[in-house]
């Protein structure tokens, strides 16, 4: 069906691509296209979802998520068991006795090692703020901040190796002494928290808390004698050196070309997993991902994002309305819409997949008083923002570029994803009051406002809608614009240096709590890419900390993402997603198509001659009252 839209040199080409032109490897079990190329293997660097998504099929941390369940259970990962004492604060957790990939024992320093690295402002770990929720996390991430302070200082020009290894053992000795995470045994671990958490136990399986072998990764340290610092010599991240304790391990990683897996031999629970081998190509171009599907080179897109998406999406829609009868008594029955389709008739339209995400589609403002060439930044004053934010038509993006069934986002957090959790209202598109802002804010008609760039990345739609926010701003408000493509590596980059103005992003909740949303805004966070700092919405998100009536809490955050998206708009939220993923559901088993988008990937298996597979194949039948979200109606 889709051939008829892409040129046959192109279908060449992606073949070539994921074949590879010299001695390829043996066809892998599962192949998988993921959302982009893997930029690291690090755990406590991560934040990239396509790297996100490898690590959770290469290791593990205390605790994981069943998938497979409404309500995204937390169950065993390398803790077979826990306690969580009456407080709420302190967490026991018991591990199992199992091994790395290299059949060494995994030991309980092994994972306060990694937590420390987490916490290092040397490594720079965006996802920091999950640790110190911690006792004493942020004090330590505040004390060595200080510390390489003083010593670069004191150092200024000169270079002293003794002092820079005294600071670094001075550094692990802060860590035992500030951090409340201790070794009762060789199994059991003790955290206390700084206050009752109710997300914690969601936030240990993300892999920022994930183990490394210390004994491997502490040999790859390198200290900067001039500044203190430490550095991991990235070697450890790639195989043969790179030890796992997950599912597989990495048998190989080749950059910008594929990156293979086999089975661990000593991961504890073998039964689980369905297949031997993996292999994960990189396809940069999106219409070459859907062709690689359709010639039967892989058996998985987990994002499609081609161009001709919505006419994918219009195929399907024709046949569930051709099969409306039996399409309609199935979904009566709450059946999981993976389900669903493999119970319909075989049909290449039904191998696409639509479910809604837990994320959203936003743009970032540079909040900076100044830009990096030292001009004063407009973008600084909160009335531009929210003016740029009522002159744009949010419908037209969703509805007429999208097209496929995403709705139009007021809010940050998608509506009806938590559970008694009421997003505010948001603003609606408002020209005339846009123009009375910026004209307020000292720009009248777009007078004295230089022109604002645009910066995206190439894939993904970005250009469309860059073009129709850039048209809408000079109709509207009369800015000039320029629109800015960057490579991937160096887009990133940009925006940890804050050497923007606005550029496209996008967040999906890490676990399924507000502050999985509000926390990225929260001044000096990690994933705090705009430099807005507000101590109001920062004083918001303590208070929330503090109170233990989870009503009045989700109170509180309701005012915290209010002040976001109705009066500082530090970021301009545009649609909600939807997942979209390209597989054969009478082939392959073990997607899931919770809102969340996690997957355990170890688990799927592909059907041999139709027959069907003993593993969950989807989401369980929903009972009365329950969405697929994971919520129940309120």
């Amino acid at each position: 069906m889709f051939r008829l839209l892409i040129p046959f040199v192109v279908l060449a080409a992606a073949i070539l691509l994921i074949v590879g032109a010299d001695r390829p490897a043996p066809r892998a079990d599962f192949t998988f296209i993921n959302r982009g190329d893997v930029t690291t293997l690090d755990y406590q660097q991560m934040s990239w979802q396509q790297d996100l998504r490898v690590a959770k099929i290469i290791g593990e941390g205390l605790v994981t998520n069943d998938v497979f369940s409404h309500e995204y259970a937390i169950i065993p990962g390398v803790a077979d068991r826990w306690e969580v004492s009456a407080d709420l604060r302190t967490y026991t957790f018991h591990l199992r006795d199992e091994k790395w990939s290299d059949g060494s024992r995994i030991t309980t320093a092994d994972f306060l090692y990694a937590w420390m690295r987490g916490l290092l402002p040397d490594v720079g770990a965006d996802y920091a703020g999950f640790l110190q929720h911690i006792k004493g996390g942020r004090a330590f991430s505040d004390w060595r901040a200080q510390a390489i302070a003083s010593f670069a200082k004191l150092n200024t020009g000169a270079s002293d190796p003794s002092a820079a290894a005294a600071l670094w053992q001075q550094t692990k000795q802060k860590f035992a002494e500030l951090v409340s995470i201790r070794a009762t045994d060789s199994h059991t671990i003790v955290v206390e928290l700084e206050r009752p958490t109710p997300y914690f136990l969601d936030m240990v399986g993300f892999p920022t808390f994930f183990p490394v072998c210390e004994a491997v990764v502490s040999r790859y340290e390198n200290l900067d004698p001039a500044t203190g610092r430490i550095k991991w010599n990235q070697d450890w991240t790639k195989p043969p050196n790179l030890v796992t304790n997950g599912p597989f391990e990495v048998e190989s990683w080749k950059f910008k070309r594929d990156l293979r897996l086999r089975r661990n031999p000593y991961y504890w629970n073998q039964s689980a997993i369905g297949i031997d081998t993996m292999s994960i190509p990189t396809v940069e171009d999106s219409v070459s991902s859907v062709m690689a599907f359709e010639t039967g080179a892989v058996d998985w897109v987990s994002d499609v994002l081609a161009a001709f998406r919505a006419e994918m999406v219009a195929h399907k829609n024709a046949f569930y309305a051709e099969h409306k009868s039996e399409y309609d008594s199935l979904k009566a029955q709450g059946l999981d819409p993976i389900e669903i389709d493999r119970r319909l008739p075989p049909d290449p339209r039904n191998n696409i997949h639509i479910f809604p995400a837990f994320g959203t589609y936003f743009w970032n403002f540079n909040c900076s008083r100044t830009l990096p060439d030292g001009r004063t930044n407009p973008l600084a004053d909160p009335r531009v923002r929210r003016a740029l934010a009522l002159a744009t038509d949010k419908r037209s993006i969703a509805d007429g570029i999208r097209r496929v069934g995403e709705h139009q986002a007021p809010t940050l957090i998608p509506p009806h994803s938590i559970g008694n959790y009421n997003s505010p209202k948001g603003l609606e598109f408002n020209p005339e009051e846009a123009r009375r802002l910026l004209a307020e804010a000292g720009y009248p008609g777009g007078k004295g406002f230089i022109t604002l760039d645009l910066l995206i990345t190439k894939d993904g739609g970005h250009e469309l809608i860059a073009q129709t926010l850039a048209k809408d701003w000079e109709r509207v408000l009369g800015i000039n614009t320029t629109i800015t493509v960057q490579e991937v590596k160096v887009f990133r980059e940009r925006l940890k240096n804050k050497n923007y103005m606005t550029a496209r992003a996008s967040w999906f909740g890490d676990y399924g709590d507000p502050t999985s949303f509000l926390e990225i805004s929260r001044t000096g966070d990690g994933n705090n890419d705009r430099a807005y700092s507000s101590s109001k919405f920062d004083a918001l998100l303590d208070k929330a900390a503090k109170e233990t009536d989870r009503t009045a809490r989700l109170r509180i955050l309701e005012e915290a993402e209010r002040l976001l998206v109705e009066e500082d708009f530090p970021l301009l939220p545009i649609f909600y997603y939807v997942n979209m993923y390209l597989f054969d559901a009478n082939k392959l088993t073990g997607i899931s198509s919770h809102p969340r988008g996690d997957q355990l990937l170890y688990r799927v298996d592909l059907f041999k001659d139709g027959k069907g597979s003993d593993k969950p194949l989807s989401l369980p039948p929903l009972k009365p009252g329950e969405h697929h979200d994971g919520e129940t109606e309120s």
